[in-house]
């Protein structure tokens, strides 16, 4: 088990643990990418690029943060849409509020043991493709079932009954 050093602790200490641990790598990683954009800034890079450059900023600043939150559902993309967040210039308080909802995912993936799942089911794809993707699709289908099956019980149990209400005799 690749995570021996948290065996018997509580879950909310290692969760806070592995939150603090990703909240600072992204902090981190998004502040070098300030500093790189500052640097661009000031050569001639910018002075080429011109108005394309402060449209890719303005187009990231505006549709950049969900691409934040997803990144950190994600191996190996990550820390690229962080740096990039920070060189392009992304405002910090949207770039904060995306972050800090990606680093609360990726803590609970880990301290789940998503990593693990993740981890068999790529052994399983190196050993027989065809076997690990027909099992990945099964667990989609499963998941969107539960989902179906789940909104369906819901309405219905929120549905109003279909019986006609039994009509009283009246004498006059």
């Amino acid at each position: 088990m690749p995570y021996e050093f948290l065996e018997g602790r509580p879950f909310w200490v290692v969760y806070a643990a592995l939150l603090g641990i990703v909240f600072a790598r992204a902090q981190a990683t998004y502040w070098i990418g300030r500093g790189i954009g500052a640097g661009v800034h000031r050569s001639g890079l910018a002075r080429r690029l011109g108005e394309r450059l402060t449209r890719a900023e303005r187009l990231i600043d505006r549709f950049g943060p969900p691409a934040v939150t997803l990144s950190f559902l994600t191996v190996g993309i990550q820390t690229a849409v962080n740096l990039a967040a920070g060189a392009m210039r992304m405002s910090f308080p949207r770039y904060l509020a995306a972050m800090f909802v990606g680093c609360l995912a990726w803590a609970a993936v880990y301290s789940l043991g998503g990593m693990a799942v993740i981890g068999a089911w790529w052994s399983l794809f190196l050993r027989s493709p065809l076997l690990a993707v027909t099992v990945a699709v099964l667990a989609g289908a499963a998941v969107v079932g539960i989902v179906l099956w789940r909104r369906r019980s819901r309405s219905s149990a929120g549905a109003p009954s279909r019986q006609e209400p039994a009509q009283e005799e009246t004498t006059a």
